[in-house]
């Protein structure tokens, strides 16, 4: 049975705007489905079908010249030579919305599709079912928590229930029918994403020591990413874990957070965070097998702030919006702020906390950038198990995780 996704209004809305639309996200997370349900006038070809592919690598005129417009063409990551033909393709008509495009691999994607068709494409990145969608939540808007989006959600939202089998199961659509085996899927996710996605991007001669770089990389997920750490583990040099580290960021696997930089702030570390977009396969890969173990294990901190911070960004990706303003703070002090949103010139920051029980110390790393004079600091946020919004010191905010 479909399910309503966050992302269909920008869809239709990207066909208002350009010629041809490029969605792309992680493998599974829905991508053909919501396309082909939202378009269900267009003409569909995949390129996982062999004969399409052959034929878009093999003769591009002929694999346009049969088609009927408007167009759908899903796994394009696969002949990324079709580019330069559809923009003779949609350059025949001033038509918008002529062809959409469906692919993993969004960075190589992105790059050769804004050279060989700039302007005339819109990109727009998909995620795994968020919060909001696995609750039937329609708010629109992505999550900066000002006043008035906390005052409309203390009103919309609906209070989570079962959190940490929500983490625990994760965020694949397909994971979301009762019968399918939780381990089995993912067992299956990384086998298939090493044998079709990573062997076309590079050559791995050991594909174990790729999968333990996976475990490294999931064991430090909500924390800060130290090459020299991962390559140490795995029994790789540096400069292979900077490379395989664009191919799980590419995919759509991970998401990396930069520290937050200004001038008024010296002393700000320059590591960035690495976090795992789906918690399902986070847990997976760290063997936590149960929401029981997940929860009590020593990295339930971690997967809750993965969780947490995953779906801010699933809420600014599903507006539209690209989630490139979204930071951390951490000084050589380590003091730490969780989250940093900037937004027309205002500073949000933000804790996570896994724990119901409030304490007035959750606000204290928030005075850290008082020192920002050339920004507006919001007063704080501290996103915990609360069922209520709470007052905290300094003006901050206890909110529920359901606000997100």
């Amino acid at each position: 049975m479909y399910r309503k996704r966050a992302i269909e209004n920008v869809l239709k809305k990207a066909g208002t705007q350009t010629k041809v639309i490029l969605l792309t996200g992680a493998r599974q997370v829905g991508k053909s489905t919501v396309i082909q349900y939202v378009f269900p006038e267009y003409e569909y070809c995949t390129l996982d079908d062999e004969n399409e592919l052959f034929l878009a690598k093999g003769d591009r005129n002929l694999f346009f010249r049969d088609r009927h417009m408007p167009l759908i063409i899903d796994e394009v990551q696969y002949a990324p030579e079709l580019f330069r033909t559809i923009k003779l393709v949609v350059d025949r008509s001033s038509d918008r919305g002529q062809i959409y495009l469906t692919g993993s691999q969004r960075y190589e994607l992105m790059s050769e599709a804004a050279e060989s068709l700039a302007g005339r494409i819109s990109i727009i990145e998909m995620s795994g079912l968020s919060m909001r969608e696995l609750a039937d939540d329609d708010e629109p808007d992505p999550f900066i928590p000002t006043a008035e989006f906390i005052e409309k959600r203390q009103k919309s939202a609906t209070p989570a229930t079962d959190v940490w089998e929500m983490i625990h199961r994760g965020s694949m659509p397909e994971l979301q029918e009762p019968d399918r085996d939780w381990e089995w899927f993912y067992r299956d996710y990384v086998r298939t994403y090493i044998e079709r996605d990573v062997r076309k991007i590079m050559n791995i001669r050991d594909e174990l020591k790729f999968r333990s770089f996976l475990i490294s990389i999931a064991a430090r997920s909500g924390q800060m990413l130290i090459c020299e750490d991962v390559a140490r583990d795995v029994g790789v040099d540096v400069k292979t874990v900077q490379s395989w580290l664009s191919v799980v960021t590419a995919s759509g696997m991970v998401r990396i957070i930069r520290p937050y930089q200004n001038n008024a702030i010296k002393r700000a570390i320059k590591s960035p965070k690495l976090y795992f977009m789906d918690t399902g396969l986070l847990c997976y890969l760290v063997g936590w097998n149960t929401a029981r173990s997940a929860r009590n294990g020593a990295m339930s901190g971690h997967i809750f702030e993965t969780f947490v911070m995953s779906e801010i960004i699933k809420s600014h990706m599903n507006a539209g919006k690209t989630p490139d303003k979204i930071f951390y703070y951490r000084d050589k002090e380590k003091n730490e702020i969780d989250v940093v949103i900037e937004d027309d010139n205002v500073l949000y920051p933000i804790e996570i906390k896994k724990s119901a029980t409030i304490d007035n110390r959750w606000s204290r790393p928030f005075s850290r950038l008082n020192r920002v004079t050339d920004k507006r600091i919001a007063e704080g946020i501290v996103i915990c198990r609360t069922d209520k919004v709470m007052p905290l010191d300094h003006g901050a905010k206890a909110i529920p995780l359901h606000m997100i």
